[in-house]
């Protein structure tokens, strides 16, 4: 069966539905990372807050569907870190689309959209253990850069991530 992928900018009028996957994706993939009372809030905030951020504007948040149904965001902007680099600050899909194709559809037009904005680097970061994650990152053209940081996601305990980035040719 052919599927129909299609990428769209997000709107605040899709907060809702982003904080659907990123609740979802990190339920799936986080778990392991945070003691349960904490996680369960996590997951909360993260369904919950998108439609502000959608509405404040400070960056480009892109939603992939597969057959019309929203799996996977991304949200990106300028690096606060690198001049003159894009930083992708979320890349989330929902476990029901892991191994459509949605992501590889959303990190095409999302690295499209970021050379289109002028950009001719981008970086990201992500969890040392999540393999998954690390392998996507690869095979979509990144690198990891030896950078590495420990990042703490509000309940105390710094998780070690990894840098990648891309340079566009």
């Amino acid at each position: 069966m052919s599927r129909v992928f299609t990428v769209v900018q997000a709107s605040p009028e899709d907060g809702d539905v982003v904080g659907e996957i990123h609740a979802e994706s990190w339920r799936a993939a986080y778990a392991p990372f945070f003691a349960p009372e904490f996680f369960a809030e996590a997951v909360r905030r993260r369904r919950g807050r998108w439609r502000g951020v959608l509405a404040e504007d400070k960056g480009t948040a892109m939603l992939a569907a597969t057959d019309g149904r929203p799996l996977a965001f991304s949200y990106f902007g300028s690096s606060p870190t690198r001049l003159e680099s894009a930083e992708i600050f979320g890349f989330y899909g929902h476990p029901d689309g892991w191994g459509t194709g949605v992501a590889n559809a959303l990190v095409t037009a999302s690295l499209h959209r970021i050379r289109e904005k002028g950009f001719r680097r981008v970086h990201l970061w992500t969890l040392r253990d999540t393999p998954q994650s690390r392998r996507f990152y690869a095979k979509s053209g990144f690198v990891e850069s030896g950078a590495v940081r420990g990042h703490d996601f509000g309940d105390g305990n710094l998780i070690e991530q990894v840098e990648y980035e891309l340079i566009f040719r």
